[in-house]
């Protein structure tokens, strides 16, 4: 299968302020991931030697981000401890659902208080990257356009979504805007769970739990999504047989 053509690079915004805050997607069942998510949170599986989420972390302490907001549900108690015994040099909010999962769209709106931050990272926990030539969330940074983007993301061509078995999820023009995958096609590009967001993208969003596609959906329409290609290594670490291939492919370079 070849590579789709290369977008156009999206221009750096030289007014951009840097990215403060992350918002990190930790609250999941991690039903895929079953039997090892039976005693234990999804984000605490190891994966080549550490836990999912200290991948993460590693990656925001990477790139500078100094404020993290964590959601919790699912074995919650497991979770915090781990982030207080990692918080290391970090500010680390949790953001408590124990009473209601929310999803991703939700679980944001409800810690968007938390947050604070105008513009923001949003990461989920169980997947896991490596950079290419420029940081991925420093690139994200450099290329935020708030005047035209109420989302930003992070994409990654279908050949190289390592451990993944869809279809793709969008289509991204020269320019950088994207669209759904239509009925029945394949997509040539598929979403890594990083991105930043406005919190434009939040107005009027529903109660309770729901998905964020639906404010994407929106903003799609409004044309003011865009996309931005990875240029490392990304990784569906799923499922449990995921992790020996991930590993395999790490250790191989």
């Amino acid at each position: 299968m070849n590579e789709p053509r290369k977008p156009l690079a999206l221009q750096p915004d030289p007014g951009a302020r840097p990215i403060r805050t992350a918002m990190v997607l930790a609250a999941g069942l991690g039903k895929r991931m079953r039997p090892l998510t039976a005693t234990r949170p999804k984000p605490l599986v190891e994966v080549a030697g550490k836990p999912l989420l200290d991948h993460v972390f590693d990656r925001l302490r990477g790139a500078g981000i100094g404020r993290a907001v964590v959601n919790v549900h699912y074995l919650a108690d497991a979770l915090e401890a781990h982030l207080r015994r990692k918080a290391g040099d970090m500010e680390i909010i949790v953001s408590d659902e124990r009473d209601l999962l929310l999803e991703t769209g939700g679980g944001v709106t409800r810690a968007l208080p938390l947050i604070g931050d105008d513009h923001f990272l949003v990461v989920n926990s169980d997947n896991l990257w490596v950079d290419g030539p420029i940081d991925a969330i420093r690139l994200l940074g450099q290329r935020w356009d708030d005047a035209r983007m109420d989302a930003l993301l992070l994409l990654v061509p279908q050949a190289r979504a390592h451990c993944h078995s869809g279809q793709g999820d969008f289509h991204m023009d020269g320019d950088g805007l994207i669209s759904r995958r239509r009925p029945g096609k394949v997509a040539p590009f598929v979403f890594t769970g990083i991105q930043i967001v406005s919190k434009r993208l939040f107005a009027d969003a529903p109660d309770g739990a729901f998905s964020t596609n639906i404010l994407w959906d929106r903003a799609i329409a409004a044309g003011r999504v865009y996309g931005l290609a990875h240029q490392g290594l990304w990784f569906d670490v799923g499922t449990p047989g995921a992790i020996a291939r991930t590993e395999a492919l790490l250790s191989r370079g």
